[in-house]
C-alpha cells in the first residue's frame, strides 16, 4: 500500500491474489449451481431446463467514458445489460461470468470499487457470479460478461413469431438514457474549458441514471409468468427502438405500424431534448441503451397487458408488404428506417 496516495498497485497482489480479493464475498445462491469460482470450470446444473446463454463487451471510450462514469455503476451496468439480453428471452438470468482487461493506471481500489457495483447488481438480479478471467490491457479497460439463464423450452420468446394483428408493447419510458449521454458529454466539455466549473446534474436524476446504472427489466419477466403472458416476439432495447422494431419486422417477416403519441416518453427527458433543440421522439427512436424490452403478443392478452402501469402499447404488426412505419399525431406516415447505434463506425 503506498501510505501516501492510498492506492495499492495491482502488481503488488499478482493476478491470483486479486481474484481473492474481488470475489471473496460472492454468495451462491441457485441450486443449479454446483461448482463456482475457485476450479478450471465452473458448473451449472439446469436439469430439465433448457440454458439461455449471452455475452457482450464494455471497452472504454467506445462504450463508457471514465471522466463521467463511477466505477460502482459501471460494474452495476456490466451486469444489468447482460442481464437484459436474457430477459429479452423470456428466461430468468442464473450466473454470470466476468473478465476484465486493465492497464497499469486502475488501482486495486478501483478494481475494488469496479466489483462493488457488480456484487450488487449480482445481489439485485439475484444471479450467481460463478467465474470469469484477469488479464493486462495496454491501453484503458475492457469488460466482458457471460451471461446464463433457464427457461422451459416453450416460454422463450424469439424475434421471429411476431405475426399481423399482434399488439406491439413497450416497458418503461424511451429516449432517457441518450438524453443522460448527452448531458454529461456537454457537462464533460465545459469542465475540460474550465475545470472550476461544476458539473450542473440538478433535477436531472432520472436521464442521468437511466444511461450511468441502467435496470434490466426481470420484473416484466415474473409479470408475465404470475398472468399467463406468452410474448410472440421480444427484443431488448439497446440500440434504439427503430433499430429493435426492424429487426423484429425482418426476423419476422411482417410490417408494423407504431403510433408516434403512444411511445412512452419521461418529462424529464422531453425537457432536456427540447433545451438540446432535439425532438424527443427522435431521441426515442434512434437513442439506444434505454435495456427496456419491446415485444409483441396476441391481441387476446391486451387486457392483461393493460392491468401493468409499465406496460405501453404502442403499435400492431401488420403484413409485409404493408412496410414499417411511423404514424404522427397529424395522421402523416413516415418510414421507419434504423438510426441506431453502430458497433463499427467509420473511423477514418
Amino acid at each position: 500500500m503506498n501510505e501516501q496516495s492510498g492506492r495499492t498497485e495491482i502488481s503488488s497482489l499478482g493476478e491470483f491474489k486479486l481474484i481473492d480479493l474481488l470475489t471473496q464475498n460472492t454468495e451462491i445462491k441457485h441450486a443449479a449451481t454446483l461448482k463456482g469460482i475457485g476450479d478450471d470450470a465452473a458448473v451449472v446444473d439446469h436439469s430439465h431446463l433448457v440454458s439461455v446463454i449471452s455475452t457482450d463487451m464494455l471497452v472504454e471510450g467506445v462504450h463508457f467514458d471514465m471522466m463521467y462514469t463511477p466505477l460502482q455503476h459501471l460494474g452495476f451496468k456490466a451486469i444489468a445489460v447482460n442481464v437484459s439480453d436474457i430477459c429479452a428471452m423470456n428466461a430468468t438470468a442464473t450466473q454470470v461470468l466476468v473478465s476484465i482487461a486493465i492497464s497499469n493506471r486502475f488501482s486495486v481500489e478501483a478494481l475494488e470499487a469496479l466489483y462493488e457495483g457488480i456484487h450488487h447488481a449480482c445481489q439485485y438480479f439475484d444471479v450467481d457470479l460463478i467465474g470469469g478471467d484477469t488479464t493486462t490491457s495496454l491501453k484503458g479497460l475492457v469488460i466482458s460478461v457471460t451471461v446464463i439463464g433457464e427457461a422451459n423450452e416453450s416460454d422463450i420468446a424469439y424475434r421471429n413469431g411476431a405475426k399481423p394483428g399482434d399488439l406491439i408493447c413497450v416497458t418503461g419510458d424511451l429516449g432517457a438514457a441518450y438524453c443522460g449521454l448527452q448531458l454529461l458529454e456537454r457537462e464533460k466539455q465545459i469542465y475540460l474549458e474550465n475545470p472550476e466549473i461544476q458539473p450542473d446534474l440538478e433535477n436531472k436524476k432520472h436521464i442521468v441514471g437511466r444511461f450511468l446504472r441502467p435496470e434490466a427489466r426481470k420484473d416484466i419477466i415474473t409479470y408475465f409468468k404470475e398472468h399467463g403472458i406468452k410474448p410472440t416476439s421480444m427484443i431488448d432495447i439497446s440500440d434504439g427502438l427503430s433499430s429493435e422494431i426492424l429487426h423484429i419486422c425482418k426476423q419476422s417477416a411482417c410490417g408494423a405500424i407504431i403510433y408516434e403519441d403512444a411511445i412512452p416518453i419521461h418529462e424529464e427527458t422531453y425537457q432536456q431534448a427540447t433545451k438540446f433543440n432535439i425532438d424527443p421522439l427522435v431521441c426515442a427512436l434512434n437513442g439506444g441503451e434505454d435495456y427496456e424490452l419491446l415485444f409483441t403478443v396476441d391481441e387476446s392478452m391486451g387486457e392483461k397487458i393493460a392491468q401493468h402501469a409499465g406496460i405501453s402499447v404502442i403499435g400492431k404488426i401488420t403484413d409485409k408488404a404493408s412496410g414499417t412505419f411511423l404514424k404522427t399525431r397529424n395522421e402523416n406516415l413516415f418510414k421507419i428506417e434504423a438510426q441506431g447505434w453502430n458497433s463499427f463506425p467509420d473511423q477514418q
